[in-house]
């Protein structure tokens, strides 16, 4: 049988399914899936949640999500990143993209010329990394995908480094006799006589031309066979731009000199010095950006770099030091003086100073004793401990914290789109703009016209410079989210750089993000009829089971007293209002006054005294037993020592302080005084927390909103910018576009300043960017020559863009120094 003849085997993905829960799911979701053109065969399991589908067509496979979300289920989406090698330009980012973006399932491509990889996003089960890595070797670039262990600890960057190195150094050392025995002559006339004296004309141009057919087909074959391959696909690149340049320069000197008869006459002059330089200019360029952007990942590796390699743990009874990937939770580790904390734990013997600035930012030593969280990475002072491993490999708080950075790191601000739009078309219109410049000089410059016409072609495409303006955005943010990740501030997201950055109000919750989040129970007004001690174990009993820092403080005085709480069933929190529960049969709520009057609970006997407490800055509760009124709680919450020097320093930014609380207006109010606040929203639900948000936003402009607790997630959620404590809880932590590692006010002011600091520094890169290109490529071309103005060598346009990008990398290098002199003076004072 003819092969030929053979249809095309039919290509097949199992696809998760959400939603599915009977029998009958199953047959909706294979109909809707069989209905599409070009399907063979589907089956559904129920028990994987999974449909196994085959297809003669791929574009039948890509439609099948949305088919499934027709008949009322989902395909969730997956992420995957990968390395990206062959990356020189904007150009570059926008064709990988582009090739990403045309695989079946593919939903979301972001593509980070500084960092050389890509983040995908896409429906689970589609977009195998196959057919990923497939799409970027067909556009001219190689993809592999990136695991989860050591992702920015591998030896990728360094090779680069080192390669271009070596290139740079062989190019340079081709291109030195040209450069010399030829400017150098033209420069300085003796050396010129001399080397005519030993030498003839011919025999030093056929040198020439051996070294230049060196340099161009040795360490600048990589710029041909990579620039022409793209330039083939209707996609130039940087790469383009160098090799039709430095092939332009080289045939047309090969030409003046073994074929000078073929030209016009007058016009065969040797340009193996442009060809040669240009190539090892370009080299170094390359090879002092690759250095830079390493040092712009420094934070990264530096954090990866924490984690000791072996630790010594307890193993049948007996110390044994084995590597930390073997360290498994619970097992029982020995910490020394001096020495790294492998893993995260809770100390359980011995008393120390740990150095926990390489993650909190924070530069004074915390003191350690049994019960107290360890961190791996931190630093152990004098003391010698043991401790239990609670967090081990990817959910170590180190690990967490590199996979933040790196996730903010791959982000594309909102700038970066009119770059994206400009850096897709630039380098098309340079080479329109170098064939414009040949025509016009060749047309109607002087004799020798041609020579002219090469001359300043070759320069307009050496010059131009689209790696400036690629890396403009992505440097900085590689830079800046680094350096906040050392002060203690995490970015999940990198657009909040930007959008931090515009904020006009910072708006607080108050406990536990102003307050140090540990209130103590100051007062207990028991209502006639009701016993003090037995008030307060049924209202710890129904605490001990809520998140809120006002219900510590009430077990822990129950604690404290030895009170005993009783049996719990049917807990229920009301997040804003407060809590109930059945306490040995019992029924039990506690929780602010809004609470008991939506329970029905008459506290008017209470009213006098709890406004007294609350102009004292405590916060009351209440506590109703079957329906009466039984106690008035009132707790009081330390402000934190930090809170009123943020706000301070917020003010001296310009911005607008805000605080949005549930507690009651008295309190609200105390506190804010105390601390400058400039507005205070009290007595508000989770749902008023957002209306006042949006309030703020069209008083004022962009709001910032700090919280910890689950009652803050949606308000965090609907800021412009949600800040959350990293002592918070998981749902206000998963809700923020920022996380503080250390539960501080001061962490807020770094991240604003950070932020601007960061969009002024993106500024300033792409206003160098775009007027070096829009100044030097006209007089690349020769603009300035019919006003007497100077016409420029291929050697200094290849200088200028070799340093145009040095310069964006190393102004953007800058942010690695924010902060250190506060950093100095907070340790001064501590």
């Amino acid at each position: 049988m003819d092969t030929a003849s053979r249809p095309e085997a039919p290509g097949g993905a199992d696809i998760p399914v959400e939603g599915m829960t009977c029998a009958s799911c199953v047959t909706h979701v294979e109909k809707a899936i069989r209905a599409l053109p070009g399907v063979a065969s589907v089956a559904v399991n129920l028990a994987t949640g999974k449909a196994h589908v085959t297809a003669t067509d791929p574009a039948a496979l890509a439609a099948v999500p949305d088919a499934v979300e027709r008949a009322g289920y989902a395909v969730p989406l997956a992420d995957a990143d990968y390395a990206i090698e062959g990356m020189t330009c904007a150009s570059c980012v926008a064709h990988v993209e582009k090739a990403i973006r045309s695989v079946p399932g593919v939903t979301e491509v972001s593509v980070n010329l500084a960092t050389n990889r890509a983040h995908v996003r896409h429906r689970a089960g589609l977009a195998a990394d196959e057919a990923v890595r497939r799409a970027v070797d067909e556009a001219g670039y190689a993809a592999m995908r990136i695991g989860d262990l050591s992702r920015s600890a591998d030896e990728g960057p360094e090779r680069e480094i080192q390669s271009l190195r070596t290139r740079f150094v062989v190019a340079a050392a081709l291109a030195l006799p040209i450069f010399v025995l030829e400017m150098g002559g033209h420069a300085y006339a003796p050396l010129h006589h001399w080397v005519a004296s030993i030498v003839d004309g011919a025999t030093l141009q056929t040198l020439f031309f051996v070294l230049a057919t060196l340099s161009v087909f040795g360490p600048g074959m990589s710029f041909h066979v990579t620039g022409l391959k793209r330039l083939a696909r209707a996609a130039p690149d940087m790469n383009s731009l160098v090799s039709i340049g430095t092939l332009a320069a080289y045939g047309y000197s090969t030409l003046s000199v073994f074929a000078p008869a073929v030209l016009p006459p007058g016009t065969a002059n040797a340009y193996f010095e442009a060809a040669s330089v240009v190539i090892a200019l370009v080299l170094l360029g390359r090879w002092l950006e690759a250095l830079s952007r390493g040092r712009a990942s420094h934070a990264i590796r530096r954090l990866v770099n924490l984690q000791p390699p072996t630790a010594r743990v307890y193993r049948g009874g007996a110390l044994a030091e084995i590597p930390v990937a073997r360290i498994a939770v619970g097992d029982r580790i020995q910490v020394r003086p001096g020495e790294r904390i492998p893993v995260d734990g809770m100390l359980a013997e011995g008393r120390s100073n740990v150095d926990e600035s390489m993650v909190s930012g924070e530069p004074v030593p915390v003191s350690k004793g049994p019960g107290d969280p360890v961190v791996g990475g931190t630093i152990n002072g004098t003391g010698s401990f043991e401790f239990v491993a609670r967090r081990v490999g990817a959910d170590t708080l180190l690990a967490q914290i590199v996979r933040l950075v790196e996730s903010a790191q791959a982000a594309k601000l909102p700038v970066q789109a009119l770059v994206d739009q400009v850096t897709g078309r630039f380098v098309p219109a340079i080479f329109v703009a170098a064939f414009l410049t040949f025509a016009a000089w060749w047309y109607a410059g002087p004799d020798p016209a041609l020579s002219y016409a090469l001359v300043n072609a070759v320069c307009v495409l050496i010059i131009a410079c689209p790696c400036a303006m690629g890396l403009a955005t992505p440097i900085s943010i590689i830079v800046s989210t680094g350096r906040a990740a050392e002060l203690g501030v995490l970015f999940r997201r990198g657009d909040a750089l930007q959008t931090l950055g515009s904020a006009k109000v910072v708006a607080f919750d108050k406990t536990g993000t102003l307050t140090a989040g540990k209130p103590a129970l100051t007062d207990l007004v028991a209502v006639p009829g009701f016993v003090r001690n037995d008030v307060l174990s049924a209202a710890a009993s129904v605490e001990a089971l809520s998140e809120h820092p006002l219900a510590a403080a009430i077990v822990a005085a129950a604690r404290a007293e030895e009170i005993i709480p009783g049996s719990v069933s049917g807990f229920r929190a009301e997040p804003g209002f407060g809590a109930s529960a059945s306490v040995a049969g019992r029924q039990v709520a506690v929780g602010a006054a809004r609470y008991m009057v939506k329970l029905g609970v008459d506290v008017s006997a209470l009213e006098g005294e709890a406004a007294t407490l609350a102009g004292r800055g405590r916060t009351t509760l209440y506590v109703a037993i079957d329906g009466r009124a039984a106690a008035l709680l009132a707790v009081a919450d330390p402000i934190r020592p930090q809170a009123a020097a943020a706000v301070a320093r917020l003010h001296a930014l310009g911005l607008r302080a805000a605080m949005i609380t549930g507690d009651n207006a008295r309190t609200a109010a105390a506190v804010a005084r105390e601390i400058g606040i400039d507005t205070v929203v009290a007595e508000v639900l989770p749902a008023g927390k957002l209306e006042a948000i949006r309030r703020l936003r069209a008083e004022a402009g962009p709001v910032a909103f700090v919280g910890d607790g689950i009652n803050d997630a949606p308000a965090l959620a609907e800021a412009d910018a949600g800040i959350a404590m990293g002592t918070g809880t998981d749902v206000a932590i998963e809700s923020a576009q920022v996380v503080l590692v250390t539960p501080s006010p001061a962490g807020v002011v770094r991240a604003v300043e950070l932020s601007r600091a960061t969009m002024r520094n993106i500024m300033q890169n792409l206003f160098w960017a775009f007027a070096y290109n829009v100044a030097l490529v006209p007089v690349a071309a020769g603009a300035l020559y019919p006003f007497g103005g100077p016409l420029l060598s291929p050697v200094l346009a290849a200088g200028a863009m070799a340093l145009s990008s040095v310069f964006v990398v190393s102004n953007a290098l800058r942010l690695r120094r924010f902060g250190q002199e506060a950093r100095t003076n907070e340790g001064a004072t501590a």
